[in-house]
């Protein structure tokens, strides 16, 4: 998988958390991932389809970072996840995978966006739908860690 696909989802994913719930996150280093484990308690996924590649997208919170993001963004903090949460964990996905929808239009990659979908709980599991590798980035914070997956198949 080549790198210009992956970029634009981890400034996306960056200037989404800064923008709109005030959250710096450090990258650290990507790695292939080789199961179907989430590295986090809450994660959204979504697929993307177009004419020169298929794939998805998933990120991963700690239970910790997406209260913290939660109480940020809307200003109340729950006590576990709830409804709210995976709510705001799936328009966080929408957000990111549509800022890189937008970097990778402007190189010439389009492709249309699925209804996220999120799932939570402990050692839930991240099923891509395409055939390429999943490359997993972690990111940590002083409030919790998140992890983005990608993996796409170009046609």
């Amino acid at each position: 998988m080549k790198v210009e696909f992956i970029n634009p989802f981890l400034s996306s994913l960056i200037n989404v958390l800064a923008t709109m719930a005030q959250t710096e996150l450090t990258p650290g280093k990507p790695k292939i991932k080789k199961d179907e484990i989430a590295q986090g308690d809450i994660s959204g996924l979504i697929g993307m389809v177009g004419p020169q590649t298929k794939g998805s997208f998933s990120i991963t919170f700690d239970e910790s970072l997406a209260l913290t993001i939660m109480e940020r963004m809307l200003g109340e903090r729950p006590d576990t996840i709830n409804e709210e949460v995976t709510d705001m964990v799936g328009e966080i996905t929408n957000m990111v995978t549509g800022g890189a929808k937008n970097l990778l239009g402007e190189k010439g990659y389009e492709f249309e966006m699925a209804t996220p979908i999120v799932v939570s709980g402990k050692n839930h599991t991240i099923t891509h739908k395409c055939d390429g590798a999943k490359i997993i980035m972690p990111f940590t914070s002083p409030d919790g860690d998140a992890n983005i997956e990608v993996s796409f198949d170009t046609l």
